[in-house]
Order: structure tokens, then C-alpha cells, then sequence
């Protein structure tokens, strides 16, 4: 097989990972299906080897497939970010940008912040919780994350933003929101109390948990929900209490916020790439602008 011919089949490997499908992958390289399935099954047979297990219509990475998964990954993830590169040299205003966040409520100011600079770039943001952020960024499939916790790892480039309080909500009818008005609450004022929480993996969730342990404080999680959304009409409902950061709380007539007097109720926005792709042209400038904003809010550390 000649180099040319190793390039184009490996190239219709990795699309075919990112897509799920060849027949994704096909529309993707602009090939007919059966032209990229030519191009996987040639590359198994010239090296005796099993890529995927077919399974009807559904593919599963066998583990050799997996292993040469990463490294196509690297390569042609590090082929794009040259091409950007070059792009950015003949077009300056044009790009485009994946950012995976865990809400909309602090990457959208970075996004309009950096919009001033760039009004043309196109981009495109996930939101989803903080492992597979990681996950995504780690394995290319994202540019930036934006997380409410830093992240220690030696391939991450890790900016820490702003710490933003935490507060408690409760529905306008429970006996706390009666209580707030007569006095100052502390965390001992929450024993016993029914919540509505995220789901395992929710930064703010475990923070919360972290900080009621460290005090001594037992509260009954009750509900789950899967979204910010989701707790705020639970609570709104009477199902129990909710917790969520104070940029994130939606004013609403049916809660009332509780004054607790704790400081450590607290997260830390944080933005990561890869470490490597930080001299990448958009990626540098977004990070550019992630670092004028923390400079404007006073950020020394987190």
C-alpha cells in the first residue's frame, strides 16, 4: 500500500470512529459508502488485522482498533489545528471553535467578550457535565471547556476564572423561607431538610455534600434530576430544597433564595485545552480573552 493509499484509508478510519458510522463518515469526506468501506477493509487486509466488530448496522472498535484510534486522533486532530493555523494567516476574522461546558451562565460572557474580537468566528458549544468534558478535550473532540473546578493534569492548560458563591432555594411556602426573614441561617439549619439535587458527578452536588460533611450536617436527598432546569421547578414544586450557583439562580416568584452564612458554599470556574493547542490561533486568542476578563473580576488565584 503507498503512502498516499495508507493516508486516505486511515483518514476513512478515523472519520468513521468520529461519525459512528461509515455511511456518517462517507458524507463527512465527501466519499460514496462504498469507497470508504474499500478504504477500512483494504487497510485490514494489508495489515491482518480486525478494526471493528460489525455488528448489523452497528460498529464496535475491537482493541486493536481502539489503540490505532488514538493515534489517527492525534494526527489528524494535529492536521486540522496546522490548517487553522495557515487559515488564520490568510483569513484573520474566520474559524471556528467547539467549546464543552457544564451550563450556558459563564461561558457566554467569555463567548460575547471574544465575539468583540472575532465577530466571524463560528461556534459551537456542548454543554454537558465535568468527566466528559475532560474526556472531550483529552481526546480532541473539543477545543475549550469550561468547568466550575480546576483540573490537574499534566496535558490540560487549567485558567482559573472566578469563584462564584453558592446559594440554597427553597419554595416561598417552606418553613426556612418564613425563617430567612426573621434571622440569619447557617448550615445547621438545613439538618434533616428534604433536597432536590443533580445527578453523582455534579460538581456543585459535591461541593455541597463536601462542605455539609466538614460541618456535620445531614440532609436527605430525596430527588435527583438531571438538569439545572429540572431542580428548579422541582423545588418550585415543594419537593424539597435546591442548590445551585448564585450567577445560575433564575428569579422566580415561586422561591426565595435562603441568607445562609457559609463561605465555603462555593465553585471555581475554571477554562482547560489541551496543552499543547494552546498556541493554536482561536484557542489562544479565546484564551486571551478569558485572561482580560480574569484580570477585570481581580483573579490572583483560585
Amino acid at each position: 500500500m503507498s503512502t498516499l493509499s495508507l493516508l486516505a484509508s486511515l483518514k476513512a478510519f478515523d472519520a468513521t470512529v468520529r461519525a459512528g458510522s461509515m455511511s456518517g463518515a462517507a458524507r463527512s469526506l465527501g466519499l460514496k459508502q462504498p469507497t470508504l468501506s474499500a478504504h477500512i477493509v483494504r487497510l485490514e487486509r494489508q495489515y491482518g488485522v480486525e478494526l471493528f466488530f460489525r455488528r448489523g448496522r452497528r460498529l464496535e472498535l475491537t482493541d486493536f482498533g481502539v489503540s490505532l484510534s488514538e493515534c489517527t486522533r492525534r494526527a489528524f486532530r494535529a492536521e486540522e489545528d496546522a490548517l487553522a493555523l495557515l487559515s488564520a494567516v490568510k483569513f484573520r476574522s474566520q474559524g471556528h471553535l467547539k467549546i464543552c461546558a457544564v451550563g450556558p451562565y459563564n461561558v457566554t460572557p467569555m463567548i460575547r467578550a471574544f465575539r468583540e474580537r472575532r465577530p466571524q468566528v463560528s461556534i459551537a458549544v456542548d454543554l454537558s457535565d465535568s468527566r466528559e468534558i475532560v474526556e472531550r478535550i483529552l481526546d480532541f473532540r473539543g477545543d475549550l471547556g469550561v468547568l466550575v473546578h480546576g483540573v490537574e493534569d499534566p496535558h490540560l492548560h487549567c485558567i482559573p476564572v472566578r469563584r462564584q458563591s453558592l446559594v440554597v432555594f427553597a419554595p416561598v411556602g417552606h418553613p426556612l423561607a418564613r425563617l430567612r426573614r426573621r434571622q440569619a441561617m447557617t448550615l445547621h439549619d438545613l439538618q434533616g431538610q428534604d433536597f432536590v439535587l443533580r445527578e453523582e458527578g455534579s460538581t456543585t452536588r459535591r461541593v455541597f455534600e463536601e462542605v455539609l460533611r466538614q460541618n456535620g450536617v445531614a440532609v436527605r436527598v430525596n430527588l435527583e434530576m438531571g438538569s439545572r432546569e429540572a431542580v428548579r421547578e422541582a423545588v418550585a414544586q415543594g419537593l424539597g430544597l435546591g442548590i445551585v450557583a448564585d450567577r445560575a439562580y433564575v428569579q422566580d416568584t415561586r422561591l426565595v433564595k435562603l441568607p445562609l452564612e457559609c463561605n465555603a458554599l462555593a465553585t471555581h470556574v475554571h477554562v482547560i485545552c489541551r496543552a499543547e493547542r494552546r498556541s493554536v490561533p482561536l484557542i489562544r486568542e479565546f484564551l486571551e480573552t478569558v485572561e482580560r476578563l480574569r484580570n477585570e473580576l481581580g483573579v490572583t488565584g483560585v
